[in-house]
């Protein structure tokens, strides 16, 4: 489960909405920082790279979740995570695998490992509410593969999640309660994915629809696990449009905004 190319959260795609294109216009002379912190989880030390562009007003925070390939040797996600916090969000890129002492995922272990990574990942929403310059009534989540995977997990039962945006995650069987419902969602997925089934985003759009969540879905015929070309570019402008609408757009001080009406 890894993304195959930068298939995220280009700045180029900054351009869909005026208003993100005047958050590109006034990012490009902030440019964005980032900070290597820690924080304990199942007793080990998880490691968090911040990025954040400058500015003290309090803005909203993005958890990135990594697919099973990690972060030892694929720079994509730190380059999404740039794009994401120049559009105006505090993105925290979790080493989630940390918590089992892992580089990339093994499959073998994945599902015995699963409920321990949900844990850090609950951790780190508890870090990034309390990390300076965070607004903590809004806290969105950009999983990519097995990080969608553990971010609809999450934020199935954890309100703290504002928003999710799932970048062609596995629907994970048993690890979301009957009783619980997810937040406002945006699913993308390759019509083609040979590693996770397209099947997958239907289950996903099925469940919000019955939970009656607002959401939205996007498949791409002949994208696989990754997009490229024109499917690349259309998914960076649905997921800053999407979390300028369900996130940023949510008010700071009551943690309401407008009821959106997508589905």
């Amino acid at each position: 489960m890894s993304i195959t190319r930068r298939s995220l959260l280009i700045g180029a795609a900054l351009a869909a909405s005026p208003t993100a294109q005047a958050q590109q216009d006034q990012s490009a002379s902030m440019p964005v920082t980032t900070q290597r912190n820690s924080f304990k989880s199942g007793g080990k030390a998880i490691a968090v790279e911040t990025f954040q562009a400058a500015g003290s007003s309090p803005r909203p925070a993005v958890l990135m979740l990594h697919g099973a390939d990690g972060l030892g040797y694929n720079t994509q996600y730190r380059d999404g995570a740039r794009d994401v916090a120049a559009a105006g969000y505090q993105v925290h890129l979790v080493h989630y695998l940390d918590r089992t002492g892992e580089k990339r995922a093994s499959f073998s272990t994945l599902f015995q490992n699963f409920m321990p990574w949900m844990g850090t990942v609950q951790d780190a929403l508890a870090f990034a509410s309390e990390h300076p310059g965070a607004d903590p009534r809004r806290i969105g989540i950009i999983g990519i593969s097995l990080g969608a995977a553990l971010g609809l997990a999450v934020a199935s039962t954890d309100p703290r999640v504002k928003t999710l945006v799932n970048y062609f995650g596995p629907l994970p069987q048993g690890a979301i309660a009957t009783t619980s419902k997810l937040p406002p969602t945006l699913i993308l997925h390759g019509a083609a994915d040979p590693v996770v089934p397209v099947a997958n985003a239907y289950a996903v759009e099925a469940l919000l629809r019955q939970q009656n969540v607002p959401h939205e879905i996007k498949v791409y015929p002949g994208q696989g696990h990754g997009f490229r070309g024109a499917a690349e570019d259309d998914a960076t402008a649905r997921s800053l449009a999407f979390l300028q609408r369900h996130l940023a757009g949510i008010h700071a001080s009551t943690g309401s905004g407008p009821l959106p009406v997508d589905g």
